[in-house]
């Protein structure tokens, strides 16, 4: 537009300087002034903090509800001794940690959850890795196969539980054939093995789709000159998985296994509870579940509570264990 003007105007001269005739050619620079003017002009500015502080208020009274108060409270009710049908507490400090401690159903209760957890989680990710591989092969109706894998994470822990209650029935279930061959061979409402195995089948049958979009990502977003290199070295489909995308998968498994971990703990409530009650004998009485059979079924608010508190303490250093050998082992790979 400028240079336009000053064609129209005349012959150049030094901007600001009026020539013969009484025409003036204004500055270069006026109409970059005049087009930040109008931009400036378009921005909005908020002085006041009010406006921000209205916004943010409903989501910050929904945390400080459900999330920081109940923590609180635990945290309290932790060191002391709440009655039964409320009307008072007394101050017992570390009395419900011992308590807890020294009970072999605790410590029942938390080997059955590390046994739970590394099962379901390397079940989960074995059986994910292996399907991303194939539909990363593009194989006959992979994209079918794509949309439906992730299906089974949006089912419901305790629907997901029912279902699974009647699949492995020991009498009509998909297993119900075992006992007509071998009799009482399969019976998870007697045998504690048995409910095990139905439990972290459940469990790993839903979060196999989760990590399953996690594993294909990163498998899409590999450089597949690499594999091809691979494979003109002469290395089949298991080597080239093994030695060259599995490492490369490292940061994404790690990642993965996190995320597992944690949730087997947290998330197994409902599995538990519809399939096998923390039964047989106490075989699946995982730590997330002996906590609610202490404040629903003994009322006992206090041990509850030390028991929740004790539960986040190794939830916060099993993730940072995980993270501080994914932080190393990537630091080394690039090394």
């Amino acid at each position: 537009m400028a240079d336009a003007l000053r064609e129209a105007i005349g012959p150049r001269l030094t901007p600001g300087v009026s020539r013969p005739g009484g025409r003036f050619w204004p500055p270069a620079n006026l109409f970059r002034r005049r087009a930040g003017a109008e931009t400036r002009e378009r921005r909005a500015y908020f002085d006041g903090t009010w406006l921000g502080v209205a916004l943010i208020a409903p989501q910050l009274l929904l945390i400080f509800t459900f999330f920081y108060w109940p923590t609180a409270q635990a945290l309290y009710w932790a060191f002391t001794l709440e009655r039964p049908w409320g009307g008072g507490n007394e101050w017992v400090g570390l009395g419900n940690f011992t308590a807890m401690l020294s009970d072999p159903v605790y410590w029942n209760s938390v080997w059955r959850s590390v046994i739970f957890a590394a099962t379901s989680t390397g079940l989960s990710m074995g059986l994910a890795f292996m399907l991303a591989l194939f539909v990363d092969r593009e194989l006959f109706g992979w994209r079918i196969y794509r949309a439906v894998l992730v299906w089974p994470f949006a089912i419901a822990a305790p629907a997901l539980g029912m279902a699974f209650r009647f699949i492995l029935a020991p009498e009509a279930g998909f297993l119900a054939f075992v006992n007509k061959i071998w009799p009482g061979l399969w019976n998870p409402a007697l045998d504690g093995t048995d409910a095990m195995i139905a439990i972290v089948v459940a469990f790993a049958w839903k979060y196999a789709g989760y990590n399953f979009i996690f594993f294909l990502a990163g498998l899409q977003a590999m450089p597949k000159t690499l594999i091809e290199a691979a494979a003109l070295d002469g290395a089949g489909f298991f080597r080239r998985v093994w030695s060259v995308q599995l490492p490369l998968m490292m940061p994404t498994v790690f990642f993965v296994a996190v995320i597992d971990m944690t949730d087997s703990f947290t998330d197994s409530f409902g599995i538990v509870d519809i399939m096998t009650q923390g039964g047989p004998a106490r075989a699946t009485t995982l730590f997330v579940y002996a906590v609610y059979e202490q404040i629903f079924m003994n009322l006992a608010v206090g041990r509850a509570s030390a028991l929740a508190v004790i539960y986040f303490l190794v939830l916060c250093i099993l993730a940072g264990l995980q993270l501080r050998a994914w932080r190393s082992r990537t630091i080394g790979r690039r090394a």
